[in-house]
């Protein structure tokens, strides 16, 4: 069956209904709602309006962690959540999530500072009574400098060391939840958005008004509750719902640079213009320099960096590291957070929490429930809270458990990734001509998945090609994007699939390879092919606008 018949198959069946749960929203959190219902048996289709990760998901520190700075907010019950969740996810999905040790340079602090933060050191350890991770370490400049010799040596004290976790290609997390949800049974369509609400003659709302974005055909999605999932979106898609009601979002836009590699190590720093926190952090052997925290207004899908919050990054980032070349940047990306909305208080301090809104208790609308706020750390507690409320509210004591906790995702069915890929990948690979480098890559990206990809080569020992020269992503990758996780655009493979797009020059320089490959696959002709290659380039190209590479869109 060609990709695009199963397309139409899953349009009828969406359609054909009934569901007990419809999901709008393709993110972390609506992908995590899906895998924990779905489990539960329930009856599920998720619905997003782009692609899988396509917003804010994609857009983050990458990073699975507490958060130092909220132990300053007082959110102690969050770090504690997070510190859990980071646990379950360095267990649940080893290839995607791993260790990450940072360091925090002290610079001309004195004894009360340093108390406090030590404090804070501390505090954070305590609430990861649990962890299998190592504690902090204070070292002296010696040390220090010894281990990350980059760093500006004028008034360093020292540093604390300690470790989080890192989820390099968030995006995977975000396909894999998709995936586990569509192995239970549920329906998951992208490029697929919620034009409207359905509602009945009480105004119940019973579903939504689900358009196929490449068609143009409309179904009527029915179901007994409705999750909206849609993160910075929220406010838009319920304004129907609420009407004149004060809205639920505050929205605050958090910009990256992605540079040459500066540093050893992750570094917490703070930024000498505003005394914010800021991270620097090794990346797909760049560095990755964010955020930035500010009020947003406008449609979460246009946010771009400007020059101004570019230069923050690149002077801040540039004091701790002056011979780092940080002003040679690669490209940029910004992120809308959705917070739950809070006045009279800096960006920057507004609580991490979500909350969840029902909206038969809060608006008088029965039938729909939405997610507010949120962070990937926290996203399978979130999701489990919500597949809670659920079944609750449809009445349900056969599905009433999570069980997300307990499984691993579908690349995570292994123990140490290096061990796996030596044991199990490198065996599979070798034979058919592939290196030691792309099994490893393959591990990292599918982890216990990647004998699928491997198979796919075996099938067809063409997919054995690189797709660039210069780098292990192999053709049967492109072809698995397409054939096993919805990807159906040269953005959904480059970016969200394979991170052949989250390297320096994009994919740029092998773009016409990558069409010509991907046109067969998802029935392009040559004017398609065209029109698709001029959407990736209008896709990047905010993300290049401050590009100091030779690449140009």
């Amino acid at each position: 069956m060609s990709v695009l018949d199963q397309r139409d198959q899953d349009f009828e069946a969406l359609e054909r209904g009934p569901l007990d749960v419809l999901i709008i929203g393709g993110g972390i959190v609506g992908t995590g709602i899906a895998r924990d219902l779905a489990l539960r048996g329930l009856r599920v289709a998720l619905v997003e309006q782009d692609d899988l990760a396509s917003g804010t998901s994609s857009r983050p520190t990458r990073l699975i962690h507490g958060g130092l700075r909220y132990l300053e907010m007082f959110d102690f019950a969050l770090v504690r959540t997070d510190m859990r969740e980071r646990e379950v996810l360095l267990r649940l999905a080893p290839h995607l999530v791993q260790p990450l040790q940072f360091l925090m340079p002290m610079y001309r602090r004195g004894v009360l500072y340093r108390a406090k933060l030590q404090a804070g050191m501390q505090l954070y350890d305590a609430l990861s009574f649990d962890k299998s991770l190592p504690t902090r370490q204070w070292l002296n400049k010696r040390q220090l400098l010894r281990i990350e010799p980059g760093l500006d040596p004028n008034g360093l004290q020292g540093a604390w060391r300690f470790y989080d976790g890192q989820v390099s290609l968030v995006e995977r997390l975000v396909v894999e939840n998709a995936l586990d949800a569509a192995r239970a049974g549920g329906l998951i369509l992208t490029h697929a958005p919620a034009s409207g609400f359905l509602r009945d003659e009480d105004g119940r709302v019973i579903g939504a008004l689900v358009r196929d974005g490449f068609s143009g055909r409309e179904v009527r999605a029915q179901a007994r509750l409705t999750v909206n999932a849609t993160g910075p979106w929220l406010d838009l898609t319920t304004a129907g719902l609420r009407p004149g009601r004060r809205p639920l979002l505050r929205l605050t836009k958090g910009v990256h640079i992605v540079t040459p590699a500066a540093s050893r190590h992750a570094h917490v720093l703070f930024a000498e213009h505003d005394g914010r926190l800021f991270f620097v952090i090794p990346w797909l052997g760049y560095s990755l320099v964010g955020t930035t925290d500010t009020d947003y207004h406008g449609d979460p899908s246009a946010a771009a960096a400007d020059a101004a919050e570019v230069q923050y990054l690149v002077d801040e980032a540039g004091r701790a590291f002056p011979s780092a070349r940080f002003d040679d940047v690669y490209y940029s990306y910004a992120g809308v957070r959705a917070l739950v909305r809070i006045e009279h208080v800096s960006e920057g301090k507004v609580s991490r929490k979500h909350a969840l809104h029902d909206h038969a208790r809060r608006d008088g609308v029965p039938g729909i429930v939405s997610v507010v706020g949120g962070k990937v750390t926290g996203y399978r507690a979130i999701a489990e809270e919500v597949g809670d409320l659920v079944a609750r509210k449809l009445g349900l004591r056969r599905h009433a458990d999570s069980t997300t906790e307990l499984h691993p995702l579908p690349g995570g069915q292994l123990g140490d990734i290096d061990s796996y890929v030596e044991a199990e990948l490198w065996p599979l690979a070798e034979p058919l001509g592939l290196d030691h480098e792309q099994a490893a890559h393959l591990g990292s990206v599918y982890g216990s998945m990647a004998p699928a990809v491997i198979a796919r080569v075996e099938r067809d020992p063409s997919l054995a090609a690189r797709v660039c020269p210069d780098e292990p992503t192999i053709l049967a990758e492109l072809n698995h994007a397409v054939e096993a996780e919805w990807a159906a655009s040269i953005g959904d493979v480059l970016l969200r699939r394979t991170a052949l797009g989250l390297r320096a020059c994009q994919a740029l320089d092998c773009l016409d390879a990558v069409a010509d490959h991907l046109a067969p696959l998802l029935g392009w002709d040559a004017a398609e092919k065209r029109r698709q290659i001029a959407a990736y380039q209008t896709e990047i190209a905010p993300m290049r606008r401050f590009s100091r590479t030779d690449v140009r869109v």
